[in-house]
């Protein structure tokens, strides 16, 4: 994948006007979906170390670096779906996204569907728990 290659969360934009940036640590999401839209990005390109600094921190030290990798690397993601947000502006300190990431894995075509929440804290977006729809 090249710079000018469309992001992998569906934006539209080419991966470094996208989410290129955040996954290179040269800048921080503003909202909880593109917080969420870069961790998709993560499972792509099996950047597991941004998978855990985006964890909300305190649960950072329960993080399984190495079954969250093998995740990455056995599925072959194929495309994400924002269903819905709420919240989770410039301006909040809370959001949650529905959302669905479309997989292959052992040629199966799977969908991972998930109602994430997220949280603000020192101005930067986390991803903190997974909630039911």
């Amino acid at each position: 994948m090249t710079g000018s290659d469309s992001c992998p969360c569906g934006s539209g934009a080419g991966f470094e006007a996208c989410c290129g940036p955040f996954l290179a640590g040269a800048d921080i999401p503003k909202t909880a979906e593109t917080l969420m839209r870069s961790r998709y990005v993560a499972y792509v390109r099996e950047n597991i170390p941004y998978l855990k600094e985006t964890l909300w921190p305190k649960h950072q030290a329960r993080f399984d670096a190495a079954g969250t990798a093998r995740w990455a690397a056995e599925n072959h993601w194929t495309g994400l779906r924002v269903l819905e947000t709420a919240k989770g502006g410039p301006e909040d300190r809370e959001g949650t996204v529905l959302f669905e990431a479309r997989f292959l894995s052992g040629g199966s075509l799977g969908t991972h569907r998930e109602k994430s929440r997220f949280r603000k804290k020192s101005g930067r977006w986390y991803y903190f728990e997974a909630l039911a729809e």
